[in-house]
C-alpha cells in the first residue's frame, strides 16, 4: 500500500489495527453512482449520510450530497482535526465506532433517514499475515461487534444505527464465504444486498507488484424484513469493473469430490497413495504446497480412488494465471462432466513432478498440455485470463 501524506503520522501498527487506506475518488463516484441508481433522487437529500471510520473524509468529495446533512466519525484524531478544516459543514466526532452502537452517539434522532457509505478496516486476525500485530484492536472492539474481522465488525455496528441504505466496501468474502456469513447475524438479519460492484485490492497495491490481490466489493445493501440468507448470495449476480458477471451458484466446488482438510482420523496411512497440503481458497492454492511427502497436523491422505481429483487442484495451481482475482477467495472449482474424461491426463501432468503417479495411468498419454488447456477455457468462458 502506498503511503499518502495524510497518513505519516501513524506508524506501521497503527496503519494495520485501524485498516487506515486512501480511497480513490473513482471509487467514491462509483459508491455514489450505485447509490444514485437504486434511491430516487428527489428522496436522496432527505437522507444523512455517516461515514463512521471516515479518516479524511474522501466520501464527501462527492457534489452528489452537497446539501445532505453529513457526519464522519473515526477513532484517528489527527485525521479528524484534518477533515475539520478541509470539508466546511461537515459533523465530525472523534471516537471508536466500534465502542458505539447508539444514533444519539452520532447525534442522529431516531426519525432520520440514514445512508452509511465507507470504507470500513478489514484485517482478519485469523490470518498469519501481520497476526500478532492485528490482535491488538481486539479489546477495542464491543462485545457484541467482536468477530475475528474488524470489517465484519463494522457491518454488525452498522445493523445497530437501523440505517435505511448501507454502500461499503468490504471483502467479497465476508459474503461468498460461508463460514463469514454467518458471523454478519444482525446485519444480514436486516439486510439485502441489492447492488454491486465488484473492484481489485490492487486498486489500493498499486506499488506492490506480484502480490495476491483478493476480490472487494462495493455494495449497497437495503433494509428490509427477513434480511438475506446464504442461498440469496449464492444466486445473486455479480457484476465486475471489468464487465463479466458471476454467480458462485454455477460453480462446482472441488471440495464435492475430496477432502480439503486433514482427514488423518478416518484415513490409514496404508491405504494412502500420496499425501497432500490443507486447501483452502483459490489466492491460499497461490502461496501453498499440494503434494507433500511428510505427514503433519496439515496432511491430508490420499486414497487411490480420489488421487485424479487431488491431480486435478495440482494442475489447477499450474493454470492459476488465467485464473481472474476477483475468484480468488472461490474454492477450487470443477466441471466433473468434461472432467472424468479426461481425468487420466491430470494425472499424467502431475507425474511429471511425481513419478510415482505414473502407475496410476492406463492408457498412453502424450502431451496432456492441449487438452488441459482447452479444459480451462472451457470452465472458465469469458473469466479466461489471457497470460503472456
Amino acid at each position: 500500500m502506498a503511503i499518502t501524506e495524510q497518513q505519516r503520522h501513524l506508524t506501521k501498527r497503527e496503519m494495520i489495527n485501524f485498516g487506515s487506506y486512501y480511497t480513490k475518488s473513482h471509487l467514491v463516484d462509483i459508491v455514489y453512482n450505485i447509490i444514485y441508481a437504486n434511491i430516487p433522487v428527489n428522496t436522496l437529500e432527505q437522507h444523512t449520510i455517516l461515514d463512521s471510520s471516515c479518516g479524511y473524509g474522501s466520501f464527501f468529495n462527492n457534489q452528489k450530497i452537497k446539501n445532505n446533512k453529513k457526519i464522519g466519525a473515526d477513532i484517528d484524531k489527527q485525521a479528524i482535526l484534518k477533515v475539520r478544516q478541509n470539508i466546511p459543514g461537515l459533523n465530525t466526532i472523534n471516537h471508536n465506532s466500534l465502542m458505539m452502537f447508539d444514533r444519539s452517539d452520532y447525534q442522529i434522532s431516531v426519525h432520520e433517514k440514514l445512508i452509511i457509505v465507507g470504507n470500513p478496516p478489514y484485517n482478519d486476525t485469523t490470518s498469519i499475515i501481520r497476526n500478532e500485530i492485528k490482535s491488538d484492536i481486539q479489546h477495542k472492539i464491543c462485545p457484541k461487534f467482536k468477530t475475528r474481522d474488524l470489517g465484519i465488525s463494522f457491518l454488525k455496528s452498522y445493523a445497530e444505527l437501523d440505517a435505511d441504505f448501507i454502500c461499503v466496501l468490504h471483502p467479497l468474502s465476508y459474503l461468498i464465504k460461508k463460514a463469514n456469513f454467518d458471523l454478519l447475524g444482525n446485519f444480514s438479519n436486516k439486510y439485502k444486498i441489492i447492488d454491486s460492484i465488484v473492484i481489485s485490492s490492487e486498486e489500493f497495491n498499486s506499488t506492490a507488484p506480484g502480490k495476491t490481490y483478493f476480490p472487494i466489493i462495493i455494495a449497497l445493501y437495503q433494509r428490509t424484513d427477513g434480511g438475506m440468507r446464504y442461498e440469496d448470495i449464492e444466486n445473486f449476480i455479480f457484476t465486475t469493473k471489468e464487465g463479466p458477471k458471476f454467480s458462485i451458484s454455477h460453480m462446482v466446488s472441488i471440495k464435492n469430490f475430496l477432502s480439503k482438510y486433514p482427514n488423518q482420523k478416518w484415513v490409514k496411512p496404508e491405504k494412502a497413495v500420496a499425501k497432500f497440503w490443507t486447501m483452502r481458497d483459490i489466492n491460499a492454492l497461490k502461496r501453498s504446497k499440494t503434494f507433500i511427502d511428510e505427514v503433519t497436523y496439515n496432511t491430508i491422505l490420499v486414497q487411490e480412488h480420489k488421487l485424479p481429483y487431488y491431480c486435478y487442484v495440482d494442475v489447477f495451481k499450474q493454470y492459476i494465471t488465467h485464473i481472474p482475482y476477483y475468484f480468488g477467495n472461490c474454492d477450487v472449482f470443477i466441471d466433473e462432466v468434461n472432467f472424468n474424461p479426461i481425468k487420466e491426463y491430470f494425472v499424467a501432468m502431475s507425474a511429471k513432478n511425481r513419478p510415482e503417479f505414473k502407475k496410476y495411468v492406463t492408457r498412453e498419454i502424450y502431451a496432456p498440455e492441449e487438452k488441459i488447456s482447452n479444459y480451462f477455457k472451457n470452465l472458465l468462458g469469458v473469466h479466461y485470463v489471457e497470460t503472456r
